[in-house]
């Protein structure tokens, strides 16, 4: 790997900012519990000229190396790397934030790996319910669905729902109805069966029926993981457009048309015109505590960094409430942070150098992409 990228690996490895600007524009300092973040530093008659660049999630939780096996974990990397490049060929064809964040998200919502999409669990009565939610920075316009169960890709009917309705959430067989008049892709419902899904509902309800009241909502009783499975993008494209998108399948045995935080506007997905979010983890929390917004305010009232704003974030008012999970966020300036307050995040940034860079654990990763 190419000194030059040092910092922007260890950021991405720890979770904290980076900056997607040229490096001789930026300075490396001591940041919280020791690790290093990417600041800007002022330069009389400089202007730091904002790079365009994408940073996508894949779901933050209790992930744990002995679980994840080497082909299991080569597979992760394979399809981050595959939504990075997807999304980084519309931004390097001149492609708008919106455009590049849908399709990141359409082939994580493709891949059985990630709680979205072909991957999402099941809810309690062995059904799979979809949620999702895209937002334009520049405009604030916005889509989202919830309780999907035949649509392929929620996230492109989440943007018909911001692009060709004047409404912002529509749910269940609503949602789906209007999916037809869109010409939106819908399947069987058996095309989101997977038996790894499958056999982790199995482990939730038994373990609920042996004891009712120890099982933790996404905790699966055997491998002991701990996973709060949403996808999400961010982007800013050459014009300076910021655009944030996320999609789930919600909790594993989850109940009573529950819907999280992914489809609800400020809580797991917000866009402006200086700050794009999308978050993953509990969502009860990120609703209750309307996470991506708080983050984006303190940066638009208090003046705050980026990185310090959602830091406070997800490492101080989310720990103190006992919510778990993570985000990623971009600024208008490139900056790009990525914090969790759990043992792992499956995610990775993609600059305008076309070089993917994926990471999943919180502790130094040997095995990111150079």
């Amino acid at each position: 790997m190419h000194a030059s990228l040092a910092p922007l690996r260890r950021g991405l490895v720890t979770g904290t900012a980076l900056l997607l600007l040229p490096l001789g524009c930026a300075s490396t300092q001591a940041g919280r519990g020791g690790e290093e973040a990417l600041t800007t530093r002022k330069q009389p008659g400089l202007r730091a000229q904002p790079r365009w660049g994408l940073v996508i999630h894949g779901g933050a939780g209790v992930i744990s190396r002995e679980n994840l096996s080497p082909e299991r974990e080569a597979q992760v990397r394979a399809a981050l790397e595959a939504s990075l490049r997807a999304g980084h060929a519309v931004l390097v064809g001149g492609g708008t934030s919106l455009d590049a964040v849908t399709a990141a998200i359409r082939v994580l919502e493709d891949s059985p790996y990630f709680n979205a999409g072909k991957g999402a669990v099941f809810n309690h009565d062995g059904i799979n319910e979809l949620d999702a939610a895209i937002m334009d920075g520049t405009t604030r316009a916005a889509g989202a669905v919830a309780g999907l169960r035949h649509v392929k890709n929620p996230i492109e009917l989440a943007r018909k729902v911001m692009e060709k309705s004047p409404h912002v959430m529509m749910v269940g067989e609503g949602a789906e109805a209007f999916a037809k008049t869109q010409g939106v892709e819908l399947v069987d419902p058996k095309y989101f069966y997977t038996e790894e899904r499958w056999q982790g509902l199995q482990r939730a309800l038994e373990k609920e029926r042996q004891q009712p009241s120890s099982l933790r909502p996404g905790h699966d009783p055997v491998t002991g993981d701990h996973k709060f499975g949403t996808v999400g993008a961010v982007a800013l494209d050459a014009s300076g457009h910021l655009a944030a998108g996320t999609s789930t399948g919600g909790m594993t045995n989850k109940r009573f048309g529950r819907v999280g935080d992914s489809p609800i506007i400020g809580a797991g997905t917000y866009a402006d015109p200086g700050c794009a979010v999308s978050a993953t983890g509990h969502g009860e929390f990120f609703i209750r505590y309307t996470v991506a917004r708080d983050i984006c305010a303190r940066v638009e009232y208090q003046g705050k960094s980026l990185a310090e704003a959602a830091d406070v974030v997800i490492n101080d008012v989310l720990v103190k409430a006992g919510g778990e999970g993570g985000v990623i966020a971009m600024d208008a300036q490139g900056n790009v942070a990525m914090p969790f307050n759990s043992s792992g995040m499956y995610r990775g940034y993609i600059g305008d150098d076309g070089q993917p860079h994926v990471a999943i654990f919180a502790e130094p990763d040997t095995a990111v992409s150079k």
